[in-house]
């Protein structure tokens, strides 16, 4: 069964310090992965350019990412169960048909023939019940995704497999956002979400190339029980708990990409490509980095680089916050795409590591939240905040309250500090 999933490259070279590319099924998830995100990406950048044109409000941008994140977290907490109890293909040709239908009803209501019949509050509402959709859909696509990655891919290759799909993850993001500002520009917003439902039907030609996997976990509970052995397992390891949490707190204060149509309309002046650029300038940072890291594998001192990574993510977004010149922003921009790379590797590393298979649903799912709580409550915390304060004092305040979290997770987390992917990789699976 190994050779038949396995592609044969010398045992020297870039393949050899990347076995995990010679696995024929993790191809085809990075093929999966990378188109997703493309999607995805394509579609969020296309929904913040058309709410805030039809409302010119700083507050309804932050509203998008509310419109996610609540049920991205609420339905996180039975999601995980759900998926430790199925076949994982099966969920994820689930989602991905979710996807396809929320992306053509988010289509039909951008044509002009039919959102002319909507007030501005009524075609603001409709958008926000479609993302709402969609954050349903993520909270179980996401421990969906995570947990096959276990099952394609074996333990001793995690991290060099990370870097890769972190590296099909950012790529998506980088090409996402410029295909939206080149479809709005050329096209039209109607066009742009025709493209990502296309985009979202032929991924389910590498999805059907993966083989139907086991069900690891046999033991059936109750669904409470279940939901609370996978939130118990995240508070009973402290490395995970504070990789967790100083992400949350770092994205959450210090994210300013919901603001980028106020910075590209207000401040920098400058067109819809211009916007594309701004808004994919983080992916390109981070491409850049997890191409090196290809090279370059992260073996050394994991813990101490993520707080360093986290750093500079956040004086990254501080002086971004200030500029008022395009290259300085798209600069700081992909600088804070090229720091968060890094933290972002070594966070999805200690996760796999630390996870036992047969919990990889729920963890995953408790991870969710995290991250929904991090970039969507991130959103909605710098519409609020450039509401209530202005768009530049947000976006600092934030970055210096990210600053703080830092260091008291660096004091408080000694266990992230030291951690070793080589000793993590010895332990055996649960």
């Amino acid at each position: 069964m190994e050779s038949k999933n396995k592609t044969p490259f010398p045992a020297s070279g870039f393949f050899y310090k990347n076995p995990s590319l010679k696995i024929k099924e993790f191809l085809s998830y990075l093929r999966l992965r990378l188109g997703i995100i493309f999607a995805l990406n394509m579609q969020s950048t296309i929904i913040y350019f058309w709410i805030y044109q039809i409302t010119n409000d700083k507050l309804s941008l932050g509203l998008v990412g509310l419109a996610e994140v609540v049920p991205a977290i609420g339905c996180s907490f039975f999601s995980g169960h759900v998926v430790d109890q199925n076949e994982k293909r099966k969920m994820i040709l689930l989602c991905l048909s979710g996807y396809v239908a929320v992306g053509l009803c988010l289509f039909l209501v951008a044509l002009p023939t039919i959102n002319a019949s909507f007030t501005v509050t009524g075609l603001k509402s409709l958008i926000y019940f479609f993302v709402f959709l969609g954050g349903i859909l993520r909270s179980f696509y996401s421990p969906s995704m995570f947990s096959l990655f276990g099952l394609v891919v074996p333990r001793e290759h995690y991290a060099n497999a990370t870097s890769w799909s972190s590296m099909a993850w950012q790529l998506g993001a980088v090409l996402g956002p410029l295909a939206a500002g080149f479809f709005i520009a050329w096209f039209g917003i109607p066009f742009g979400l025709l493209s990502v439902v296309i985009i979202e039907m032929v991924l389910f030609y590498p999805l059907l190339k993966i083989t139907v996997k086991p069900i690891l976990k046999k033991v059936k509970e109750p669904v409470l029980q279940s939901v609370a052995e996978g939130l118990q397992f995240v508070l009973k390891t402290p490395t995970l708990l504070a990789a967790q949490c100083l992400d949350m707190f770092a994205v959450l204060f210090g994210g300013a990409v919901a603001l980028l149509p106020v910075y590209q309309k207000e401040i920098l002046h400058v067109n819809e490509m211009g916007f594309g650029i701004l808004r994919s300038a983080p992916g390109i940072g981070a491409l850049l980095t997890l191409v090196l890291l290809a090279f370059l594998p992260l073996r050394t001192d994991p813990g101490r680089k993520l707080f360093l990574c986290v750093t500079g993510f956040a004086v990254s977004i501080i002086i971004f916050g200030i500029s008022t010149n395009f290259y300085l922003s798209f600069f700081m921009l992909l600088l804070s795409g090229m720091f968060d790379a890094v933290s972002v590797v070594i966070r999805s590393t200690i996760l796999q590591l630390v996870t036992p298979d047969a919990m990889r649903g729920r963890v995953s799912a408790v991870n969710t939240m995290f991250v929904s709580s991090s970039n969507e409550l991130g959103d909605f915390e710098s519409g609020l905040m450039a509401h209530w304060l202005g768009t530049v004092r947000a976006v600092v305040t934030g970055g210096c309250i990210t600053l703080g979290v830092i260091a008291f997770t660096f004091f408080k987390a000694p266990q992230l500090r030291e951690f070793s992917f080589d000793e993590a990789e010895k332990k055996p699976k649960e």
